[in-house]
């Protein structure tokens, strides 16, 4: 059995794997179909990818079908950092373009801690672990 993470886009999947795993160190993706003429997704968009964060397994897709919702920060991608500037560095890069729900702070359950949503919709809690 395995589980993996499954990002549903609208037209972005590409565009926001090239973002992850740019930001990342280490991220990589591995694999990326597309759809092709007389498929039912547009052609050229991403059928079904896999890519990496962290060591951790991510598959996401371009939607064929319209839909009335998108991502929401009930579900969110947590990110432990390994250092104050990884953790600055990786929010301003995912911050931008997008919505900073909760910004780079002492809460009192960790040392620094943000919350935010990336350009795609895709909700990221960043945290440096005390």
């Amino acid at each position: 059995m395995k589980t993996r993470t499954h990002l549903m886009f609208d037209g972005d999947a590409e565009a926001a794997m090239d973002l992850y795993t740019s930001v990342f160190p280490g991220a990589e993706i591995l694999e990326v179909e597309k759809y092709g003429p007389g498929e039912p997704g547009e052609e050229g968009s991403v059928k079904q990818a896999r890519f990496s964060l962290a060591g951790q397994e991510f598959l996401c897709i371009d939607s064929p079908a319209k839909h009335d919702f998108g991502f929401t920060p009930s579900i969110s991608i947590f990110v432990d950092c390994e250092s104050e500037g990884e953790l600055e560095q990786l929010f301003g890069q995912l911050a931008e373009g997008g919505a900073v729900l909760m910004p780079l702070d002492d809460y009192g359950f960790s040392r620094r801690f943000g919350w935010l949503n990336d350009r795609f919709g895709v909700s990221w809690q960043m945290n440096l672990p005390h």
